[in-house]
């Protein structure tokens, strides 16, 4: 069974699920869990093994919810008797940990083209989990992306409308014209996601807004994509744009300064 468990929780944490792990590491007196047991706890409520069962084990499954969603680690410790918190009356005392894994970070390429191949390919040395969209089924195949986790073919503005997103999700939009990029952000712009950034230029930045507030976007929602998209570190070429864009994702996610290191931990002689 622990195998079992093992093995779904990798699973989950490798489709980009949250996902917490439950040892019991201590058991003084009577409890209905033995030291070493172990619960796998996923983001929809389900579990994978047991701790005992009871209002223990219900009271653990709240509290990995609880630290799935801070992402933090935690300790537990209860005592199952008649005056503790638990009103149980097992007699004894448990000890547990619970272990978060971080989910894997999903990056969600609009656009198949020369910059889209060099996003994924950054992508997956970073071990994100990658999904490539475009319209022309020539850009969007296992030749050009072997190693993608999604490829999705079609309208991407439709695409994206109904793709799930949430702040694990980053997502660039390189589409091959200026009209896939405004309908790709028209479809993402003000929902829940970690990171939203359109290439272009200033001019053609100012004209999709512009069109898109027209349209009913609200202009604050607008101001939080970053566009033009990422750092300004590249000479031009893509593979450099690429890693000015990437750079951009984890100065987001990290919440970074973007400073030189030398300047964040000064040296002095």
């Amino acid at each position: 069974m622990e195998g079992k468990i093992m093995l779904e929780i990798a699973k989950k944490i490798d489709s980009g699920e949250k996902v917490a792990l439950v040892t019991l590491i201590g058991v003084n007196g009577s409890s209905p869990g033995r030291s070493g047991s172990i619960m796998g706890v996923f983001s929809d409520r389900t579990t994978l093994g047991t701790i005992g069962g009871g209002n223990l084990e219900f009271q653990v499954i709240n509290s990995a919810i609880e630290a799935m969603e801070i992402g933090d680690n935690r300790e537990f410790e209860f005592t199952l008797k008649a005056e503790g918190s638990l009103d149980m009356r097992c007699g004894g005392e448990v000890k547990g940990y619970i272990k978060v894994f971080q989910r894997r970070r999903k990056l969600i390429i609009a656009g198949g083209g020369h910059l889209g191949i060099d996003l994924y390919k950054l992508g997956k040395y970073l071990n994100m989990y990658t999904v490539i969209i475009d319209d022309r089924e020539e850009y969007v195949n296992e030749k050009r992306f072997p190693k993608a986790d999604e490829l999705l073919c079609g309208d991407i503005g439709g695409i994206l409308k109904n793709y799930s997103l949430d702040e694990g999700c980053y997502l660039v939009i390189v589409t091959r014209g200026h009209l896939g990029d405004k309908n790709a952000l028209k479809a993402v712009v003000g929902r829940n996601i970690g990171y939203i950034g359109m290439i272009g230029s200033r001019k053609k930045v100012i004209e999709s807004y512009s069109d898109l507030i027209d349209e009913g976007v609200d202009k604050e929602d607008l101001l939080k994509v970053y566009s033009p998209v990422g750092l300004d570190i590249s000479s031009g070429e893509p593979a450099e744009i690429a890693l000015g864009i990437m750079a951009e994702i984890l100065k987001v996610k990290n919440k970074g300064t973007g400073k030189h290191m030398r300047e964040v931990k000064v040296i002095k002689l």
